[in-house]
């Protein structure tokens, strides 16, 4: 790998699609590899891959204009990365319930089921993240009726015992993601590029809470006894 691969001497500029090499342009993921100083690349192991397809959507997906305002998230994604299969089913809702009432029908229907077999996913999951996209998203299943309504009699008739619907592999949650992006750009909206710059920043958020919380060792006894402890006077 040439040396001007590794270490940029041009600054690049966001633009579609993937670039051999920063002076030909880069999009999100590939400017994020450059930042993290990690081989040119838009697929870079500082980000988790969910989220880094998402951003890589998002970026192909904008107008120019509405490209240009992803650059401050950029740094935001650098870092997140995490093992745990749960974040890729939360992306993945955080997706389908930005799209689902707004799609157009067919993509409406298939995120529909999407978001609910997601939902089911995370039925147990008592933290506030999880309680968050929950809500969230029988709020977006509320405010598209026909489309819950179908995906509930598929999902039904299919059978909770499918591989399609036992359980979401990440390559699952990336469909999800995929036609998501897909639904908002396409929707007949005036906004999509503001709906899709206010999808990564929330998906780069909820990506930060996610690993943050992961990260957090906890308490032992002497940790809680301390806190509960009152405070000495110096």
């Amino acid at each position: 790998m040439r040396a001007t691969m590794l270490h940029p001497d041009v600054m690049p500029i966001l633009s579609p699609g993937r670039h051999r090499s920063p002076r030909r342009g880069a999009c999100f993921m590939e400017f994020a590899s450059y930042l993290a100083g990690e081989r040119w690349s838009d697929h870079p192991a500082c980000t988790h891959a969910t989220l880094a397809h998402l951003a890589r959507m998002v970026n192909d997906r904008t107008s120019d204009a509405g490209r240009a305002r992803l650059a401050p998230l950029i740094p935001a994604v650098i870092g997140l990365t995490s093992e745990d299969p749960m974040l890729d089913v939360l992306l993945a809702a955080r997706a389908a319930s930005a799209a689902v009432p707004i799609a157009a029908e067919e993509r409406q229907r298939s995120q529909a089921v999407g978001l609910r077999i997601a939902l089911s996913v995370l039925a147990h999951r008592d933290d506030d993240l999880a309680t968050e996209t929950r809500e969230r998203g029988a709020g977006a299943l509320r405010a598209a009726p026909a489309a819950d309504a179908w995906a509930a009699r598929f999902i039904a008739k299919v059978g909770t015992g499918s591989p399609v619907l036992s359980g979401m592999s990440a390559r699952q949650c990336r469909d999800i993601v995929t036609g998501a992006v897909d639904g908002i750009a396409r929707a007949c909206i005036d906004d999509a590029d503001d709906r899709l710059v206010a999808l990564l920043s929330a998906a780069v958020s909820d990506t930060a809470r996610f690993v943050g919380a992961s990260r957090q060792p906890a308490a032992g006894p002497a940790a809680v006894a301390m806190a509960a402890a009152p405070a000495r006077s110096r």
